[in-house]
């Protein structure tokens, strides 16, 4: 009885041996880092094989053929699925599919947020125009004395000029600009990461933010230096603050999913709008980075007005036909 055991075994291999030492080819090709160099034609033909040596692992199962063959075609079977089945994506193309697809998608699925969050920022940045215009003591009530750094309402009108003009010291606006950026950084983390507590420690976070820069933009422009001081800010602020918006719509998401889940679980209808809303926060580092890039040599090597504004307008507009121009629809496969 084992001699026939055996032969069956034998014959049952020697019928299909062939499909299996090709399949194990080219999964050692495939698994080599040669899986490009795989021609059209052995792409196709692996899915088949699998198939076929699936179902010769099912028949050697049910008939108790040799426990060594049954173990070599569960390995190759297994080595197979992997490569018919699992995810082959890369670093790169993962990276490549977050910037195309993923982050922007994100942030048109939180334009309600987003219109919400930008007009926090600009309330509390009129708020705090319309305080510091009639009383210039306010300022001292919205810009903390170590982001100021002595740009306050006591500085001359040509101190301040100075500053804009690039003509202060290293320890000077350089000092400010860091400062405002990690203010800026420190306020859209906080944002988000505060957004579960029902939107309310967001929405305050925002509208502080705004009012910051309306008092400090109201500062300048009482002294005749609006227009300049704009230009200074927006070179990378626009970026910037666009990145603390973002930031802020990604925690109003997550509070409102909270405080209002609907239909759902609120753990369901939280887990949902966090993923969403980390999407789009991972984007807001790259935005805070990129604004980095800008403050750091754009304001040091651009001192021209007109142009710091070209350059702010340029941002605008790639960042807005980044996130909410039209898009080619993925071809279908």
């Amino acid at each position: 009885m084992q001699g026939d055991g055996r032969l069956k075994s034998q014959r049952f291999r020697q019928a299909r041996e062939g499909d299996w030492k090709r399949l194990e080819r080219l999964m050692d090709k495939a698994e080599k880092g040669s899986a490009r160099r795989l021609s059209d034609e052995e792409i196709l033909a692996i899915p088949v094989l699998y198939r076929s040596t699936l179902s010769a692992l099912s028949v050697a199962r049910e008939t108790s053929l040799d426990r060594a063959l049954i173990g070599y075609l569960e390995t190759l079977c297994a080595r197979a699925y992997f490569f018919v089945y699992g995810s082959r994506s890369t670093l790169m193309g993962k990276l490549g599919a977050f910037f195309r697809r993923d982050w922007p998608m994100a942030v048109r699925a939180l334009w309600r947020e987003t219109f919400a969050s930008g007009l926090l920022m600009l309330g509390g940045a009129i708020a705090a125009a319309v305080l510091v215009g009639q009383e210039p003591d306010w300022f001292y009530a919205f810009v903390p004395a170590e982001m100021a750094s002595g740009r306050d309402p006591a500085a001359s009108t040509e101190t301040l000029r100075a500053t804009l003009a690039g003509e202060d010291t290293s320890a000077g606006l350089s000092a400010f600009a860091t400062f405002l950026f990690t203010h800026n950084a420190r306020i859209a983390i906080l944002a988000f990461a505060l957004g579960f507590a029902l939107c309310i420690p967001t929405g305050l976070l925002v509208l502080y933010n705004g009012a910051t820069l309306g008092a400090f933009v109201t500062l300048f422009a009482s002294r005749g230096l609006g227009v300049e001081v704009g230009g200074w800010l927006l070179i990378h602020g626009v970026t910037e603050l666009f990145a603390v918006i973002l930031a802020g719509a990604g925690g109003l998401r997550i509070g409102w999913a909270i405080a209002f889940p609907g239909d759902r679980d609120r753990l369901d209808a939280a887990a949902d709008a966090g993923r969403t809303a980390a999407t789009v926060i991972a984007g807001v580092v790259v935005m805070l980075f990129v604004a980095g890039l800008l403050e750091g040599f754009g304001r040091q090597l651009i001192e021209s007005t007109p142009i710091r504004y070209a350059v702010a307008g340029t941002s605008a507009l790639i960042w807005g036909l980044y996130f909410y121009g039209p898009r080619r629809r993925p071809a279908h496969v």
